[in-house]
């Protein structure tokens, strides 16, 4: 698979640079996973050489109980992306890339893959939402919901950056924030691979029994 490597702690310091905000048109935005993108290179995984640790979070799923993210998805390979569910364009086409992908898996692995969509705007996606938005993509898709502060300091420590929900200048609510997609390995529950919105359901489909393995993509 097309990787390269770069440290950890230069992703977390660049992440604060930049955002995106999903549906906004605004082309002067890019994704905060495009930061450290090489010039020129057709790159779709990043693998790091120091992984980060995995969020301290116990939020609320879609059945409305907590869940404790280090608990529920430790020794599991997972995958964590964190959105929004009115996202007319990146993150329903990531979520859906990676369900696409995750069903050329044999069931085994599947049962194994943990995906994690945390909501960046917890204020109209509750459990309920949440639940309905993610049954048409993959009803397995854990999401989560809580207290903003809470989910955006979680981001930061993967370096991905969000904001609260504001208006753009049409007036709408947009939710800003990064677009990577952080893989964790069964092996260490560290993450390891990071993906930007422009990964494919082929990059997905080529990678993931990899992942699953805890194996560099």
């Amino acid at each position: 698979m097309r990787t390269k490597t770069f440290a950890a702690a230069a992703l977390l310091a660049a992440a604060s640079l930049t955002l995106t905000a999903c549906g906004s048109g605004d082309d002067g935005n890019k994704p905060v996973a495009v930061v450290s993108e090489e010039a020129g290179t057709d790159k779709a995984a990043t693998v790091l050489d120091k992984p980060f640790e995995k969020p301290d979070l116990v939020l609320t799923d879609t059945q409305g109980k907590k869940y404790d993210l280090r608990k529920e998805t430790a020794g599991k390979p997972t995958l964590i992306y964190f959105g929004y569910t009115h996202c007319p364009d990146v993150c329903p086409l990531t979520m859906n890339n990676i369900a696409v992908a995750k069903k050329q898996l044999p069931k085994a692995e599947q049962d194994e893959l943990r995906v994690v969509f945390v909501t960046t705007d917890p204020k109209r996606d509750t459990s309920a939402e949440l639940g309905k938005w993610l049954k048409g993509i993959d009803s397995s898709f854990v999401g989560l919901t809580g207290d903003f502060a809470t989910i955006q300091a979680g981001a930061r420590t993967l370096g991905i950056s969000i904001e609260p929900t504001k208006k753009d200048k049409n007036g709408k609510l947009v939710s800003e924030h990064g677009t990577q997609v952080i893989a964790f390995s069964p092996k260490t529950d560290g993450g390891y691979v990071l993906y930007g919105e422009d990964a494919t359901v082929d990059d997905y489909t080529k990678d993931l029994p990899k992942i699953v393995k805890g194996e560099n993509p």
